[in-house]
C-alpha cells in the first residue's frame, strides 16, 4: 500500500494513461457452454447483474460456474461513486414484477448459494427496502434450499429501512466500506463511514451474518486497513473481502498501487487472527467472489448467532 501522507486519489490526474495490469492481475475470456446459458436467463429474464454493469474481472470464471449476482431495483443508480461503473443519473420506478423474474431466473439455476445487490435509489422514501423484501420472498419461496446473501446501500442510514429488508430473512446482509475512512469522501462521494459502520453494527444488534468489503490499491496505506480491521472486528463483522481496485475507464479514479498476492495473503492472516470469522482476500476478489462454495460456513456462523431480535 502507498506509504504514510500519500496523496489521496483525488490528487491524481485521472485524465492519465491507465497502468497496465500485472500478471497476477490477467483473466481469461469465457469459453464454458454454461456461461453462455446464464447470460441467456439473464437476458431472457431482464435482469441486471453488477457482474456486467459493473465490469466485473471474475464474470468468466464465476457465470461458467453458474454463479452470479443479481442487481435489483434497475440499473442506473443516484449516486456517482468515483470507482464504480454503474450508471448514475435519474432511475426508473422500480418494477413490480422483477422480484417474481429474479426469483423465477434463481430457481432455474438451482444453486446452493447466490448474493444480491442493487443501486442506491436516493430517491425512493425509503430507499427500496420495500422492493428488497419482496425480492427476498419471493426468492426464499422459490428456492427454499438455497442461501441468499444481500448487499445493500447505506439506507442514508435509517436502520428502520433496514429492518425492512432484515424482516425477509435473507441469510447474509451485507453492506461494502470500500475503502478507508482518510479516502471515503472522494471514493464513495455522497456516503458516510460513521453511517456505514452504524448500519453494519445495527444489523449485527439484529442478530445478521454481516458481511463487508475494501478495494485496495485507492492510496490507503496498511496501518489505515489494519485499524478498519480491527474495527470490524469490534463490530462484530462476519465476514471480510479485500480485493484490488481496477480502474474502469479514464474517468474512474486511477489505480495508485497493484498489490502483491502475498500482500493479500499477509491480510488475510491478519485480520483472521484478530478473530474475524471468514476472510477472502486476494487481487481478484469482489464482495462475491467464491460466495457461491460459502453455504456450508455460512449455516454454520448461523447455527451460533442468537436469535434475530425484534
Amino acid at each position: 500500500m502507498a506509504a504514510p501522507g500519500a496523496p489521496a486519489p483525488a490528487d491524481a490526474d485521472a485524465t492519465s494513461p491507465r497502468r497496465r495490469h500485472p500478471p497476477w492481475i490477467k483473466v481469461k475470456l469465457p469459453t464454458q457452454r454454461s456461461f453462455f446459458e446464464v447470460r441467456d436467463l439473464v437476458h431472457g429474464q431482464k435482469l441486471h447483474t453488477v457482474c456486467e454493469s459493473a465490469g466485473c474481472p471474475n464474470i468468466g470464471e464465476c457465470w461458467s460456474r453458474r454463479a452470479l449476482t443479481i442487481m435489483i431495483l434497475g440499473d442506473i443508480c443516484t449516486r456517482s461513486c468515483r470507482f464504480c461503473d454503474v450508471s448514475t443519473g435519474r432511475p426508473l420506478p422500480p418494477d413490480p414484477d422483477e422480484p417474481r423474474r429474479v426469483a423465477e431466473m434463481l430457481r432455474g439455476l438451482d444453486l446452493e448459494h447466490t448474493v444480491i445487490t442493487c443501486v442506491d435509489r436516493d430517491d425512493l422514501a425509503d430507499g427500496g427496502a420495500a422492493h428488497w423484501a419482496e425480492t427476498i420472498r419471493r426468492v426464499k419461496q422459490a428456492c427454499p434450499t438455497m442461501s441468499l446473501e444481500v448487499l445493500t446501500g447505506d439506507f442514508k442510514g435509517q436502520t428502520g429501512d433496514v429492518d425492512t429488508v432484515l424482516a425477509a430473512e435473507p441469510d447474509v446482509f451485507a453492506h461494502n466500506l470500500e475503502t478507508v475512512p482518510r479516502l471515503s469522501r472522494q471514493v464513495r462521494v455522497q456516503a458516510s463511514y460513521p453511517r456505514s459502520y452504524a448500519i453494519l453494527e445495527h444489523a449485527r444488534h439484529r442478530g445478521a451474518i454481516t458481511k463487508t468489503g475494501l478495494m485496495l490499491g485507492l492510496g490507503e496505506d496498511r496501518a489505515e486497513v489494519e485499524a478498519v480491521l480491527s474495527e470490524l472486528r469490534d463490530l462484530g463483522v462476519d465476514i471480510v473481502t479485500l480485493g484490488q481496485y481496477l480502474q474502469p475507464s479514464k474517468k474512474h479514479l486511477p489505480v495508485a498501487r497493484y498489490l502483491p498476492p502475498e500482500e493479500f495473503d499477509e491480510l488475510r492472516a491478519y485480520a483472521l487472527a484478530l478473530g474475524i470469522p471468514h476472510v477472502e482476500s486476494g487481487p481478484l476478489v469482489r464482495s462475491s467472489y467464491h460466495a457461491d462454495g460459502q453455504a456450508d460456513m455460512i449455516r454454520a456462523l448461523r447455527a451460533r448467532q442468537p436469535t434475530r431480535r425484534a
